[in-house]
């Protein structure tokens, strides 16, 4: 009996493995290698303090930004440059801008390979445009060093200013350096360390997971990958590096057909701006959608008494109240209406954002909405 039922089980399971695959397809597959993420393939945050030399004039003020000033006196320590302590008290340098250095650490970096950086001015300086970084080293979390950043910064920003007027376009106080840092010590990544690799999907879902893992097992056969929820699919590979490779490769470049996604509407209220998805449908409703707006004015009119009459001038308010509502629109949407028919409609009858965002927030309530509603 046990065995037969693990038989009728086992059966089941393959059954429904193969209909997951088959429903509800979308029109174009896509490779794992585009829907997962190897676990523990991630970039990691550098970052570092340093001086920007050679700006004309638009550095740091040393008297408001002392540590600038204090940088360059150590930096010249550290040359072998000691100034008498009469020059350093009144060291007042316009040409250097204490900066903040900051990049991304890409996975499998090596030593002497090279990546970007930005430069950001912490202080007072007003551009860094024509400057050039110090060498200045970059940590990660754990305060190691794991590259050194040197060279000319590139500023898009520019600002000019004349008798009180000024103009400024773009940032003139943050720029990068095109591969300015060189790599001095790698990241230990747990890809070659052998044992089980580990999918991450970038959408989570059972759907998605399952079709991964079928499209793995019928390819490398079956038992090779499982999955262990909705976001991570655990896979069975070699140990040896160079089969490792091949065998991830292989892998990602398998085609699958991931869920549909779900139907939502986005909702940003700061600034009025909906995104509805491709999926977004409605039930059959009657919409009308009118605003009510009310003036108020008021003007004082001067009541004058005859030239000899004994009476006094008088001032009187008068008010002029108007009551505006114009007549709504009434819009009736059928069961299942697409999103194109949805806009199209909305547009013309010259909905704004804010209407957009009520006309969408009643529907939902009403229940002719199908699709999820979040409001950022």
């Amino acid at each position: 009996m046990t065995s037969s039922f693990a038989r009728r089980l086992a059966l089941c399971l393959g059954t429904a493995m193969m209909l997951l695959s088959w429903v509800a397809l979308p029109a174009a597959a896509e490779t794992i290698r585009d829907l997962t993420t190897v676990s523990g393939e991630r970039s990691n945050q550098l970052v570092g303090y340093g001086l920007v030399v050679g700006l004309n004039g638009t550095g740091d003020q040393a008297t408001q930004v002392p540590y600038t000033t204090q940088s360059l006196l150590n930096m010249f320590q550290r040359l072998g440059i000691n100034l008498p302590a009469s020059v350093a008290n009144n060291l007042q340098p316009k040409d250097v801008a204490a900066v903040m250095v900051t990049a991304h650490l890409p996975p499998y970096a090596q030593p002497g390979q090279t990546i970007n950086v930005t430069v950001s001015a912490v202080g007072n300086a007003s551009s860094l445009a024509g400057g050039t970084l110090l060498m200045t080293p970059l940590k990660g979390a754990d305060g190691q060093t794991y590259a050194v950043a040197q060279g000319n910064i590139i500023v898009s920003g520019f600002g000019a200013s004349s008798n009180g007027a000024s103009a400024q376009v773009n940032i003139s106080t943050a720029g990068t350096i095109p591969n300015g840092a060189n790599v001095e010590r790698s990241v230990p990544d747990a890809f070659a360390g052998g044992g089980p690799l580990q999918l991450d999907l970038h959408t989570p879902s059972f759907t998605t997971a399952a079709r991964i893992v079928d499209a793995i097992n019928r390819s490398l056969g079956y038992g090779t990958a499982e999955a262990l929820n909705a976001g991570v699919v655990q896979v069975r590979a070699p140990s040896n590096p160079s089969q490792r490779v091949n065998f991830l490769a292989l892998i990602q470049n398998l085609s699958v057909n991931p869920e549909t996604p779900l139907a939502k509407v986005v909702i940003d209220a700061r600034s009025g701006t909906v995104v509805l998805g491709q999926n977004v449908t409605l039930g059959s409703c009657a919409v009308a959608h009118g605003n009510l707006s009310v003036t108020i004015s008021q003007k004082y009119l001067v009541s004058q008494p005859n030239p000899l009459g004994a009476g006094q001038t008088v001032v009187a308010p008068q008010a002029d109240v108007k009551i505006k509502q114009p007549q709504a629109k009434l819009l009736m949407f059928e069961p299942g209406v697409s999103l194109e028919a949805v806009v199209r409609a909305l547009n013309a009858v010259g909905a704004t954002p804010t209407d957009l965002i009520a006309i969408l927030q009643a529907m939902k309530a009403a229940g002719a909405l199908h699709a999820q509603l979040e409001v950022i």
